[in-house]
């Protein structure tokens, strides 16, 4: 809105204001503006949700220590959404559509969390939407934005080949164009991406959601992982940068880096009230919008492959939780004292800001390695 108003529309008559085109500076601008409505809209939704007592119920087989935390007012993702989506409005180029898909994807995952949380309000417990349901409303809005990409894909728009960490011309396409042009093999072409697409949105917005279970964890983590996708939009967008490196470019996605701009200053603001010991949790309506954007913006601008390492430590929640499973179904014997794995470190005799600080660094070093990959190719 800003960007059409005050470069597109302004700008020939008054010449200064050519500043709001340049990329870095609406970024800047994007983070302060996210982070402020944060922090001034906080204290009033915090206040809203315990008027309307939505509050957090803290699961039966959970840590003692966390049941103190029963009734601390949920749903507190609303104000994250709200943070990303406004400044996002304000500062990007609307034209772009890359934003629009990224927006699209933050508003439908967390669409899921809302009535998840909602559900739990409704029956009063710590159990909404059954995994069955949310797996399935997961990989249909993953599918749609396939879907949505594939149609920009036909028109050049998009590209479904890959980066690949390591490799400097290793670019492995997702769509099997030997098989697209016949009428019987259709499907089998597009199995791939659609497969893909799937594993790494709902993977994704899957894993934020485990790691969701400490004071700032999640969102800690959040900061560390938007601020290195801010960095690699920048890049993918960049014709030198891209080049220089080897990337698979993408024009236009360095737009992108205003709307991850708007995650690090919307979760800075969050982590503000969400800081041990919390005021508001922010419910699956904001784990599952952030890790599904995050998965999102990783697809748009090909970077796939390195999202496992820039969110390394919600991978690690992750598998922790499908390893635990697994062994009891198949041995009947559990491998961790609790999943996902920060209850396990907390019955070890770990304090809650310990498991918190240990894994920020342990995510904040997985993610400058993912960095540094760019130049071991």
């Amino acid at each position: 809105m800003l960007y059409w108003l005050l470069f597109e529309t302004l700008q020939p008559v008054f010449g200064p204001l050519r500043l709001f085109g340049y990329v870095t500076f609406r970024t800047a601008f994007a983070l302060i503006t996210a982070l402020m409505i944060s922090l001034l809209l906080g204290p009033w939704m915090i206040r809203k949700l315990r008027e309307m007592s939505i509050g957090q119920f803290i699961r039966e087989d959970g840590p003692q220590s966390h049941q103190a935390k029963a009734g601390t007012p949920t749903m507190g993702g609303l104000l994250i959404v709200i943070s990303i989506l406004v400044p996002t409005l304000l500062w990007a180029n609307l034209r772009n559509v890359y934003i629009w898909i990224a927006m699209g994807s933050l508003v439908g995952f967390g669409a899921i969390g809302f009535y998840d949380d909602y559900t739990k309000m409704k029956k009063m417990r710590n159990l909404g939407l059954t995994a069955r349901q949310k797996f399935a409303l997961q990989v249909l809005v993953a599918m749609a934005i396939g879907f949505v990409l594939l149609l920009m894909n036909a028109k050049g728009q998009y590209t479904t080949a890959m980066n690949v960490p390591f490799f400097k011309a290793f670019k492995p396409d997702l769509v099997i164009d030997a098989f697209a042009h016949n009428p019987w093999t259709f499907a089998i072409a597009f199995a791939p991406f659609y497969v893909f697409m799937v594993l790494v949105l709902v993977g994704s917005t899957n894993a934020v959601n485990l790691t969701d279970g400490l004071d700032g964890l999640a969102i800690g983590l959040m900061i560390i992982a938007s601020s290195a996708m801010t960095a690699l939009c920048y890049l993918a967008g960049h014709r030198e940068f891209a080049t220089y490196l080897e990337l698979q470019r993408v024009p236009g996605s360095s737009e992108l880096t205003i709307f991850c701009a708007t995650m690090i200053g919307a979760s800075l603001g969050f982590l503000w009230y969400n800081a041990h010991p919390a005021e508001v949790f922010m419910g699956d309506v904001g784990s599952l919008a952030l890790g599904g954007s995050m998965g999102t913006v990783a697809v748009l601008i090909k970077q796939e492959l390195l999202l496992p390492f820039i969110g390394g430590v919600y991978v690690m929640e992750l598998l922790s939780v499908v390893i635990q499973v697994g062994s009891y179904k198949l041995r009947g014997k559990r491998v961790f004292k609790m999943a996902p794995i920060h209850h396990h470190f907390e019955l070890l005799g770990w304090k809650e800001s310990k498991v918190i600080a240990r894994f920020w660094i342990l995510g904040l070093l997985m993610a400058l390695f993912a960095l540094a990959t760019l130049k071991l190719r």
